[in-house]
């Protein structure tokens, strides 16, 4: 008979497999229930983290758009500068070329002035004198020295402000790039968007890039960039305004001096042409007394020569009386007579004679006298073509102070209201 077979094992109660089905039962509602749980608060976490996360996109793009206007005013700022900079380069560069011309020119006065001192220095005798034209040409050359110095110093600073307005420049540049690139960069972070293409995650993005600054030393750099522009542009408007006064003021001291110089160089020659003609005239006198003086001692000799025969003939006859015979060689009123007219006689022609070696005297002190105003003459005309030497040289100088002058629109308003009322001060003047 076959038997049932047992099998292994423990053996639960029913009330142990009702504890069971309870405690399964207890898990799953305290499972379900954490699970609510965490469903709940992952659907609080993803609602308020989509929240922040739109926010702190909004507010990013916010901030990337204020930076992109104060990055944007300020590279418009700094682009006016740059211009006003470019136009005052210009400016400055055409005032220290004005000035280069205005020295330049300065060298034919100059050249001038120092060729009639030359001219002048082949005066002779007398004529070697210092007179107003000398000293004016003198003053003439140091004030074209002087006028020359002044220039060549205003040139100088010209230059030099020019190389510190480059400086300032190219610093504006810089950041004038510098701002068109963070511009860029910035305008392409602001198009980015989740669907946008290349973006990836990257290595420690967070990190502080070497060479940062803050965003007051950002702004401090571009300030100061600006002030030293501007302070630079206001030096060399200053110094524009100084050079184109020192070009006019050269200018007109120079032009009062070459009238100067010309007034008293007229006058010279005026002086000399008087002082001509009155030795032509008294060369003319002269030459009449000196005929006058030779026809006196040709009829001197001719009247000594007369005195002669007729002494001679007073002499025959008181010679020829001496040979009467015994008692009529007498003294008579004859022999007196004659003998009187002898002395008379001898005592006139010893008064021709002294006359006659007065007058040879006067005539060689006439001759010497003609000598001498003929010799000042020939210095006179010397001068005179000398000085008219001097004028013909100074005709070079007859040109318009004008063309050393800038072009009135390349400068401020300021500058050319000065220089008007200076040239209309100076012409009040005169």
């Amino acid at each position: 008979m076959a038997t049932l077979s047992a099998k292994p094992g423990q053996r639960f109660t029913v009330p142990d497999w009702h504890t069971n089905s309870h405690l399964i039962s207890a898990d799953a509602e305290r499972q379900r229930s954490a699970s609510h749980q965490v469903r709940q608060e992952a659907r609080t976490l993803r609602n308020e983290t989509n929240n922040q996360t739109k926010w702190d996109e909004h507010d990013n793009r916010t901030r990337l758009a204020e930076r992109i206007r104060n990055v944007n005013r300020w590279k418009e700022t700094l682009d006016k500068c740059l211009a006003d900079v470019d136009a005052e380069i210009d400016a400055l560069a055409k005032v220290k070329e004005a000035a280069e011309r205005a020295l330049q020119a300065k060298n034919l006065p100059l050249d001038v002035a120092i060729e009639c001192l030359t001219l002048r220095e082949s005066r002779r005798a007398i004529e070697v004198v210092r007179d107003p034209v000398e000293e004016e040409l003198h003053k003439e050359v140091k004030l074209i020295d002087k006028a020359k110095s002044e220039l060549q110093q205003k040139a100088s600073e010209a230059f030099e402000q020019l190389c510190l307005l480059q400086e300032a420049r190219q610093q504006l540049s810089s950041d004038h790039q510098c701002k068109m690139e963070a511009l860029e960069l910035d305008r392409m972070c602001l198009s980015l968007s989740v669907n946008s293409p290349n973006i990836s995650f990257k290595v420690n993005p967070t990190q502080v890039p070497n060479g940062s600054t803050t965003v007051d030393e950002w702004e401090q750099n571009s300030q100061s960039n600006k002030e030293r522009a501007e302070a630079e542009m206001k030096t060399s408007a200053e110094l524009r305004e100084a050079t184109v006064l020192a070009i006019a003021q050269t200018n007109n001291e120079l032009e009062a001096q070459r009238v100067a110089t010309e007034f008293a160089l007229r006058k010279r020659i005026r002086d000399l042409e008087k002082a001509y003609d009155e030795l032509k005239w008294q060369e003319q006198n002269t030459l009449e007394e000196i005929a006058e003086m030779e026809e006196e001692i040709r009829r001197l000799e001719e009247e000594l020569r007369r005195k002669t025969q007729d002494l001679k003939v007073a002499h025959t006859r008181l010679e020829t009386r001496t040979y009467r015979p015994r008692v009529d060689l007498c003294r008579d009123q004859v022999q007196n007579g004659l003998t009187d007219e002898v002395h008379q006689l001898e005592g006139t022609m010893r008064a021709l004679k002294q006359k006659l070696a007065e007058s040879q005297d006067s005539l060689d002190a006439l001759y010497r006298q003609l000598h001498r105003i003929q010799t000042d003459l020939g210095y006179k005309t010397n001068s005179l073509v000398l000085d008219n030497k001097c004028m013909d040289t100074r005709r070079k100088l007859l040109v318009p102070s004008e063309r050393f002058l800038p072009e009135a629109e390349t400068f401020p308003q300021a500058t050319t209201h000065a220089l008007s009322a200076r040239k209309n001060g100076q012409q009040d003047l005169v």
